[in-house]
């Protein structure tokens, strides 16, 4: 728990030092400094078009990423809980786990044009076969005594859902939103930066065909701090939650 802090207000404000150094050692604009970056992270900002591309690209992922879980979910405890479901998924998840996430964009984008469709249905096929997997292991690692307990006891299947399977996929489904959290923000780029004419990515693009290394670093840090905050509000309260149950388990066995 003591790493947190000290990458944050050590490791980080030392890096910030380095990039300053290494800036003004080199004096060159393929690498700015970071008050150069701040600068036009600001101008960007007054304009409201930082606003405006980093609150579509969230709107991508939000929606890529509920989808994609939703799915994952159900197929990974299907295949999981059901040999012939497992039988039958496997192959296909074996072949989208291992085809190429540009691959994907680029064919999706040809059958169905340049599209938010297209655009969405590239990131959740992308990200399924990683949920399922996960989900998969978590099913098949169900505590048989604890269903034979809800057998016993006559649980209904929403008391048995509540009390018996959640807390034990809770911490596969806490690793399967991280995990799908950090591939979906860089499938959303890829997507937006082949295909979309807003959001970072596209953003990254343009800046990228004039070669404003101060446009790129700034929208790509703008993105990376939204993230940061996701992770430390939201992901890692959670993740402590999601393991309490195990500790106070072996704390009274």
């Amino acid at each position: 728990m003591k790493a947190t802090p000290l990458a944050y207000w050590v490791v980080l404000p030392l890096l910030m030092v380095f990039w300053g150094l290494m800036a003004w050692q080199l004096d060159s604009s393929l690498l700015p400094s970071p008050l150069a970056v701040l600068d036009t992270l600001q101008r960007e900002a007054a304009s409201g078009e930082l606003q405006r591309h980093l609150a579509i690209t969230l709107q991508r992922v939000a929606i890529s990423f509920t989808l994609a879980m939703a799915l994952g979910v159900l197929i990974g405890i299907a295949m999981g809980r059901l040999p012939l479901v497992n039988a039958l998924f496997d192959p296909l998840l074996v072949l989208l786990l291992n085809l190429p996430a540009l691959v994907l964009i680029i064919l999706l984008y040809v059958w169905f044009g340049l599209v938010e469709a297209a655009a969405i249905l590239a990131v959740v096929i992308n990200k399924v076969p990683n949920v399922a997997v996960t989900l998969r292991e978590g099913a098949r690692s169900l505590d048989p005594r604890l269903e034979q307990m809800a057998r016993v006891y006559d649980f209904s299947p929403v008391k048995r859902l509540q009390h018996v399977w959640v807390p034990q996929l809770f911490p596969y489904l806490m690793a399967a939103t991280r995990g799908g959290l950090a591939l979906i923000w860089k499938i959303v780029l890829v997507v937006e930066l082949l295909g979309r004419s807003d959001g970072v990515g596209f953003q990254l693009h343009l800046a990228f065909q004039i070669f404003d290394v101060a446009g790129l670093l700034a929208y790509s840090l703008a993105f990376i701090a939204i993230v940061q905050l996701i992770e430390l509000l939201i992901l890692q309260p959670l993740e402590r939650r999601a393991s309490r149950w195990r500790r106070s388990g072996a704390q009274h066995a």
